[in-house]
């Protein structure tokens, strides 16, 4: 009976250190989708931008350079050459996957974006490089 007893609180134990299967609820995607979302606007300047990535939040909070780290006229060089090379694969689909090159971004170097913007735009770009595993002929590297 004693033998029983400790059997049936093993039993148990082990049965509560399992794991609830690792259910990913709708709301819970919902709420991690939201949080993996960033915005920008300016409707002085009619832009917007909107990078829906999961892990680009995770990665600006974690591993990406602060804010101020680098100058905005660095930031807007290196977004000008990202860009026109992103927008060249964009409009090379059989070269490059159309699934990671959907849409262009259209950067006119001649307006001033703002330090926000260049700085989230250039980190998207060393995100998406690391992420996806892309190599862009202006380096990207934290």
């Amino acid at each position: 009976m004693k033998n029983i007893l400790h059997i049936a609180l093993l039993a148990l134990f082990v049965y509560s250190c399992g794991s609830s299967g690792g259910k990913n609820l709708p709301s819970q995607k919902d709420r991690n989708a939201k949080n993996d979302t960033v915005r920008i606007a300016n409707d002085s300047l009619e832009y917007e931008i909107i990078i829906i990535e999961p892990g680009f939040n995770l990665f600006l909070n974690s591993i990406a350079r602060p804010r101020g780290y680098y100058s905005q006229p660095y930031l807007e060089n290196k977004n000008q050459f990202l860009v026109t090379e992103y927008n060249q694969r964009v409009n090379q689909p059989f070269a490059y996957n159309p699934d990671l090159y959907i849409n262009q971004i259209n950067y006119d170097p001649s307006i001033d974006y703002g330090y926000e913007v260049n700085y989230l735009l250039y980190n998207y770009f060393v995100f998406f490089s690391r992420h996806y595993n892309q190599r862009f002929s202006v380096p990207t590297r934290i």
